[in-house]
């Protein structure tokens, strides 16, 4: 494990983002943002991030769960319902270049930052929100988490097929899809941006993102109008298709392509499937994806981990261990490229993180700033935003906004 390296500019060095957003969605894209470089601005409520609370924690509202979402951002308390706090997210909006939300739309109006209400404080601003499903459907104003995306959108069905009930995947799937795709809309509308001198309002849904993404492959007969056959891919639904059983462990094998077989099966002594009619290419083995699967793991069987490890050390074939959570803390490959990064933080002593997992060859991303204590750059960011020292003590004596104790 290492420690984080020295800052360095990222590509995204001098873009500005206002950050008004809590759980994970909105605010892991607002880390990813910060780790290729932009000054990002968390705006809480009081109350603080509900993430705050969740999880392991050394200190109140610093669970966690907060902690991996919220690096490389500057923490500002405004309660935005009252006027001097709406009055100073407009102050702060109209020094910003991308503002980011993940509110339901009804409410953005009632609270004055709605895309109409940014744009007159600030024409080019890049203004993103992002929430359950798109404004112009009927499910405008349901509430959405992770699990009823999941639901929604078919993984939860897809399971179905494999465990004979509906399941949620057990990891932020469609928060942590949805996130990467708010980054991938941002960048674009950034650019241009850069080109035309035009701002713009983007709506990233977690429904439709999810739909799009669940439907690369499950579209399948659908793809065609009329359909030429159900919708679904064969070989990802099969419920043969998980780790196999070694004689004392499980690997993750998958001879896909006709090399792979061939190799497969020659290093399995096993020369006679790769003539046989049912897996002769890969076209067949998908019509016969079961057996295949279920062959194989016969197979796999037969042999420990290490003797399967060392079979196909030379070949192509896809193969890995199966890491638990704990494993991936010492696991050798990330730990050879620096993935896990450790760093010092002023209150909660020292924290364990992933690494930038990209690579830039002039503008690196890093880790620049902990995440934030509640209201900890209130002052620094108000004050900024062209607030008099008068006006920031006038917030703070009115609770519109909190400066984080230096102890």
């Amino acid at each position: 494990m290492t420690h984080a390296a020295e800052p360095k500019p990222g590509p995204l060095a001098g873009v500005r983002v206002l950050e008004l957003s809590t759980v994970v969605l909105a605010p892991l894209a607002c880390q990813i943002l910060g780790d290729l470089g932009a000054d990002v601005i968390k705006v809480e409520p009081p109350s603080g991030d509900s993430n705050r609370q969740m999880g392991p924690a050394r200190h109140p509202a610093m669970a966690a769960f907060y902690l991996t979402c919220n690096r490389n951002k500057r923490g500002v308390v405004l309660d935005v319902k009252q006027p001097a706090g709406l009055d100073a997210l407009l102050r702060l909006a109209a020094r910003t270049d991308v503002f980011v939300h993940n509110l339901r739309p009804r409410s953005l109006a009632t609270l004055g930052v709605d895309y109409e209400s940014i744009r007159r404080v600030n024409p080019r601003v890049v203004y993103c929100g992002t929430y359950g499903y798109g404004r112009s459907g009927p499910y405008a104003d349901k509430a959405a988490y992770d699990d009823s995306i999941q639901a929604a959108s078919g993984i939860a069905s897809l399971q179905a097929q494999l465990t004979g009930e509906p399941r949620y995947v057990p990891t932020l799937v469609a928060d942590k899809t949805t996130a990467m795709n708010v980054v991938n809309c941002v960048l674009a509308a950034l650019l241009h941006r850069e080109r035309t001198g035009e701002g713009q309002e983007i709506e990233v849904p977690m429904f439709e993102t999810m739909v799009a993404y669940v439907m690369v492959e499950h579209l399948f007969g659908h793809a065609f109008e009329p359909p030429e056959g159900p919708a679904g891919y064969k070989r990802i639904l099969s419920h043969h298709r998980r780790p196999y059983a070694t004689r004392d462990g499980f690997l993750a094998v998958l001879p896909y392509l006709d090399e792979h077989w061939r190799v497969f099966c020659t290093a399995a002594g096993r020369d006679d499937l790769v003539a046989d009619p049912r897996f002769e290419t890969l076209r067949k083995r998908l019509d016969h994806i079961d057996e295949v699967y279920a062959e194989t793991g016969r197979i796999i069987g037969t042999r420990t981990t290490a003797e399967w490890l060392q079979a196909l050390a030379d070949t192509d074939v896809p193969l890995m261990v199966v890491n638990s959570l704990d494993d991936l803390m010492t696991d050798e490959h990330l730990t050879a490229v620096g993935f896990w990064q450790t760093l010092e933080h002023p209150t909660e002593g020292r924290i364990r993180m992933p690494g930038v997992p990209a690579t830039f060859s002039k503008t690196p991303g890093s880790i620049r700033r902990h995440p934030p204590r509640l209201g900890e750059h209130s002052v620094e960011v108000l004050r900024e935003a062209g607030l008099t020292p008068d006006e920031i003590d006038a917030l703070l004596e009115d609770g519109v906004t909190v400066q984080a104790s230096t102890e």
